[in-house]
């Protein structure tokens, strides 16, 4: 009986329950069972953890120090929440009052208060163990009688006070990183002094050096590094060529986008005489270039991956690899590594091998020039591109219906003029020659980690996954109330989700909330990770899946190649222990949550920057958000989001109706709903703290 209410409270944390509650939660019926209960639930409060108040008993959240230690968070109210390892206290709720001298990220002292009411414990910092950042990015401005630095990151609650002695020949208006920081009273701002002047505020390399510095990407190789990459031969020994599968006068060729400047896969496709399908997908080797262990390895673990801002990317690998040696370019031999498929015509997969390779490409396509074929059914190689495209169609459906989720995740794209400004600014469309590729590349990362984890002989051996855990039941909830509110249909209690979960993404298709829904969905999941342990891949609906098919731009991939060919060709020294790898799995997982932050800011910033030269300027608009204090929207062409004030809601007086997700005006009872399109206006584009205004247009 204490196990199931031990479990039962763990479940429910932060909620006061009767005793006849949980017996009717517990399905407990009998007089016996409910004595049981009663005096099991008696004994957890005598032994601290449970509470009581009157007939109410809750979870004893707190411990008995009074005392937590833990990392906060910071929201843009200004609250926060300080995330503590204990599961069972949840986040700590921290006012902005309670803050004391903590930046977010910081590691900090909370003390907790006696007198706990809410859904989250609420606390007080008292004390600051580590600082998250010693340097913060910023723009250097100038009062009366001091200067002070504005942190780009809005979470910093407060300016630095910088001394007219410590400005490092800063002057106001230029970008620069704060260093030295003191901060001892939270009655006065903290202080430092200019450590280095990334340049001119606003220009395009000062842009991309203080998202660099704000998310701490090492943006410059070193010399060293540079050297080393300077020693390697692009030539390829008859020996390294007699030791591979030739695929040099096969057709091979790669499908990229028109920008792209590195080219790290490609595709060829033949018929066998059983009528077969022979599809080889074809990765840059590498892993043949990037010796383990040397400094460049060294340089590429530490970076993770490859960060692409507007108009800039921050390479995992130094040029002369990435651009040159490793790209996939067309009439040059290229060492590669290759999953050679056989397939029926309906997509069944009959045999497989994993071969070192050397191709060389006969042609680079962009995508548009792949869709001209597929949409007339002539240009360059197009009984290859034709055949290719119809078996990703075949493939596709069959993934589909075995449970893979296709979210529609759509992109803006960015046309800047030679300073980094943006003239242009539109929505990037998903065409068939873009599913086609993807296709090639989830088949391939299946296959190999299908090899691993689910070897014909012997057991799985360590290695690196690409994993997605199952999505949280309340928040699965949460998103089927909302659809329902939009007139959709999700049962959150359906044995398999992930159908329901297609099944609404194709029926909002073409609508004007199937951005939103997207959003929502996607927000809804638990997110892809690296790990040893392969737990399979909920939104693909894969039970193995891996990154092998971008070892330019992503480091799991190289170490996937390495692993791949210690395992098969059993003639590598290589040796990853299984805790060196789960260490490296956790740090390119956090690196591309680092990316994606950087990446999502990048875009952000050239949104505003666009329309700022649009003030006034009418917009159809998605309501994105309600809040108690106005809506946020999403315009529909570009993707920028914005905030329409309540105060600035004219007519009436609007309330928030949070069960309903919507402002209601009190008099006219006119509503304005999550999901619902209206038209906008752009009043106001604040760079510095990247804020969009907008009011509604009647």
């Amino acid at each position: 009986m204490k196990k199931k209410i031990i479990a039962f409270f763990k479940k429910n944390p932060g909620r006061d329950f009767k005793s006849k509650e949980i017996a009717k939660k517990l399905d407990l019926t009998s007089n016996y069972e409910y004595d049981s209960l009663k005096s099991a639930m008696y004994s957890l409060f005598e032994e601290g953890f449970l509470l009581k108040s009157g007939k109410n008993f809750r979870l004893n959240r707190i411990p008995s120090s009074n005392t937590v230690n833990g990392v906060l968070q910071i929201v843009n109210g200004g609250f926060g929440f300080v995330v503590v390892k204990d599961s069972k206290m949840g986040d700590i709720f921290i006012s902005s009052r309670n803050m004391g001298t903590a930046f977010n990220g910081d590691t900090v002292e909370v003390s907790l208060f006696a007198n706990q009411k809410g859904k989250n414990i609420e606390g007080q910092i008292i004390n600051v163990i580590k600082r998250n950042k010693e340097e913060i990015v910023g723009t250097l401005h100038k009062s009366k009688s001091f200067y002070f630095v504005k942190p780009d990151d809005t979470s910093f609650q407060r300016d630095i006070y910088i001394d007219s002695e410590e400005l490092g020949g800063a002057v106001e208006g230029d970008k620069v990183i704060a260093g030295k920081i003191n901060w001892d009273s939270s009655m006065l701002n903290p202080e430092g002094k200019i450590v280095e002047v990334l340049g001119k505020s606003g220009s395009f390399d000062t842009e991309v050096a203080s998202i660099a510095k704000e998310f701490e990407l090492p943006y410059k190789f070193t010399n060293k590094v540079l050297d080393e990459a300077e020693e390697i031969s692009e030539k390829i020994s008859e020996d390294e060529i007699h030791n591979r599968l030739d695929y040099r006068n096969k057709v091979v060729f790669t499908i990229d986008p028109e920008d792209a400047k590195d080219f790290d896969d490609a595709l060829s496709i033949e018929e066998l005489e059983n009528g077969n399908l022979s599809v080889g997908v074809h990765i840059a080797d590498v892993s043949h270039y990037v010796r383990f262990n040397s400094g460049i390895d060294g340089t590429a673990l530490k970076r993770g991956n490859s960060v692409y801002l507007v108009g800039r990317v921050i390479p995992m690998l130094p040029e002369k690899l990435s651009n040159n040696i490793c790209s996939l370019v067309p009439n040059k031999e290229r060492l590669t590594y290759s999953v050679i498929a056989e397939i029926t015509k309906r997509g069944k997969l009959v045999s497989y091998e994993i071969k070192k390779s050397v191709i060389n490409s006969k042609r680079r396509f962009t995508y548009d020039e792949v869709q001209e074929i597929i949409e007339k059914g002539s240009g360059d190689y197009y009984n290859e591109v034709l055949t290719l495209n119809k078996l990703a169609e075949t493939l596709r459906k069959k993934r589909l219906k075995e449970g893979s989720i296709e979210f529609s995740t759509p992109e803006v794209k960015f046309v800047l003029d030679e300073n980094g400004n943006p003239t242009r600014v539109y929505r990037k469309e998903i065409k068939q020659s873009n599913m086609l590729v993807e296709e090639f590349m989830l088949l391939a990362n299946q296959i190999t980690a299908k090899h691993i984890a689910a070897p014909v002989k012997g057991e799985p051996k360590p290695f690196i996954y690409r994993i997605h855990d199952l999505p949280d039941n309340e928040k699965i909830n949460e998103f089927g109330k909302f659809v329902k509110s939009l007139g959709y249909t999700f049962n959150p209690l359906a044995s398999s989700k992930s159908n329901q979960f297609q099944t609404l993404i194709e029926e909002v298709k073409g609508s004007p909330e199937e951005v939103l829904i997207n959003e929502l969905a996607i927000r809804s999941m638990a997110k892809a990770i690296y790990s040893t342990k392969n737990i399979g891949h909920y939104g693909l609906g894969f039970k193995y899946y891996t990154h092998f098919t971008s070892p330019i731009r992503r480091y799991s991939d190289l170490i996937v190649h390495r692993l791949l060919f210690k395992y098969l060709e059993s003639n590598s020294s290589i040796h990853y222990a299984l805790p060196q790898l789960e260490e490296i799995s956790q740090h390119i997982s956090a690196c591309e949550r680092n990316a994606v932050e950087a990446e999502r800011l990048s875009v952000k910033i050239k949104q505003i920057e666009y329309l700022q030269n649009h003030i006034g300027d009418e917009f159809d608009a998605l309501i994105s958000g309600i809040t108690h204090f106005g809506i946020f929207v999403k315009i529909a062409e570009i993707l920028a989001e914005g905030l329409i004030r309540l105060r600035d809601m004219e007519g009436d007086f609007y309330v928030y109706d949070e069960k309903n997700y919507a402002l209601i005006g009190r008099r006219t009872k006119k509503q304005f709903r999550l999901g619902d399109k209206i038209t906008v206006r752009l009043v106001r584009a604040d760079m510095e703290k990247l804020e969009l205004d907008f009011i509604i247009l009647e």
